[in-house]
């Protein structure tokens, strides 16, 4: 990554048992410095690998988890093959105590092959570990997921909901994007990824420039607007929605944990659906027809108030009333039916 991409901005002194509320509403990236520094996974991460991968032993429970594995040539990059027609690893099951062991044994082997345990939840697998290494979120109660690896290259790629991504042992390298930087990051496919989320087909550690069809010569301009940050234990990100981030693990051992939480209720559907939806129903129609469904989704979507539906009773508005539990279930019930024609 060239050196003169911008540093995303830091906050210290944030209290982990109490999270600013403005915090929880970011529009905006932040570096948290040493935020969960007094964590004991993150004292441990900090001491040294096997301290960390005995503490987490103290808690893992022996069940499987799902492990992706590439061989050594990969580089770490959990990704698809040149031909986009596969992935450049497998997965795997193993009982997460047989991983950590399996990590242990390979911290000073070069060849190894990448070992990677992505979006794990924290509950489910390692019960009790929040019990003294959480955040304080107040009302919310967000996703915590934990993931663990060697030296790793997690593609761009973008989440729906907020995140707080803190580093527990190792170092990870950040870098960020704004959502604008879409048409320059060279996403692949929406419906084949390699771990639920489209991700960009630039290799962040060997970016190829040309001006070819296949290749992307964008990325330079996606590079002006990037921030970056390297994190280590205690430290954590703040990652608004949609903003795109890569993440590299640098170490033999890593760890991070992260938490998910949406600014809309659960019983909203995410907006992805509505966007394949789009794509099968909208993007193929006639230009011409393109430019009048632009301006249907402007008016009731994306310039909707309430002034969109003043003109009907209140109590004959249907779906162009507010939306609530009950009407989401009703619409989801009406689009099954109307799919499954």
């Amino acid at each position: 990554m060239p050196p003169l991409v911008e540093a995303i901005e830091e906050l210290h002194g944030i209290d982990a048992a109490a999270l600013p509320p403005s915090l929880l509403h970011p529009t905006r990236p932040y570096v948290l410095r040493g935020v969960a520094a007094n964590w004991p996974i993150a004292r441990a991460g900090a001491a040294s690998a096997p301290e960390a991968i005995g503490y987490l032993k103290d808690f893992a429970r022996d069940t499987p988890v799902t492990v992706s594995v590439a061989p050594a040539q990969a580089g770490g990059r959990i990704s698809y093959r040149e031909d986009l027609q596969g992935f450049s690893f497998t997965q795997e099951r193993a009982p997460l105590p047989v991983v950590l062991d399996t990590l242990l044994r390979q911290l000073d082997d070069p060849a190894a092959p990448t070992l990677y345990v992505g979006s794990t939840t924290i509950d489910t697998w390692l019960p009790g570990l929040r019990d003294h290494n959480d955040f304080g979120f107040g009302a919310l109660q967000p996703l915590a997921s934990i993931w663990i690896g060697n030296r790793t290259r997690i593609p761009a790629h973008q989440d729906v909901p907020d995140n707080i991504a803190c580093v527990v042992a190792g170092r990870r390298r950040v870098t960020l994007f704004p959502p604008d930087q879409l048409q320059n990051l060279y996403i692949g496919p929406l419906d084949r990824t390699p771990a639920g989320q489209a991700v960009s087909l630039v290799d962040f550690a060997a970016p190829d420039y040309r001006h070819d069809e296949q290749r992307f010569p964008k990325f330079a301009e996606a590079l002006r607007h990037a921030q970056s940050a390297e994190l280590a234990p205690g430290d954590a990100v703040l990652i608004p929605s949609m903003w795109w981030h890569h993440i590299e693990a640098l170490d033999a051992f890593n760890v991070l944990v992260n938490y998910w939480w949406r600014q809309s209720p659960k019983w909203m559907d995410t907006p992805m659906n509505a966007l394949m939806l789009a794509i099968m129903s909208v993007r193929d129609l006639p230009p011409e027809q393109r430019e009048v469904w632009r301006e249907v989704f402007r008016h009731y979507v994306f310039d909707a108030d309430a002034q969109t539906a003043a003109h009907i009773p209140e109590a004959a508005r249907g779906m162009l009333a507010p939306i609530d539990e009950l009407r989401a279930r009703e619409l989801r019930a009406r689009l099954l039916q109307a799919l499954n024609r």
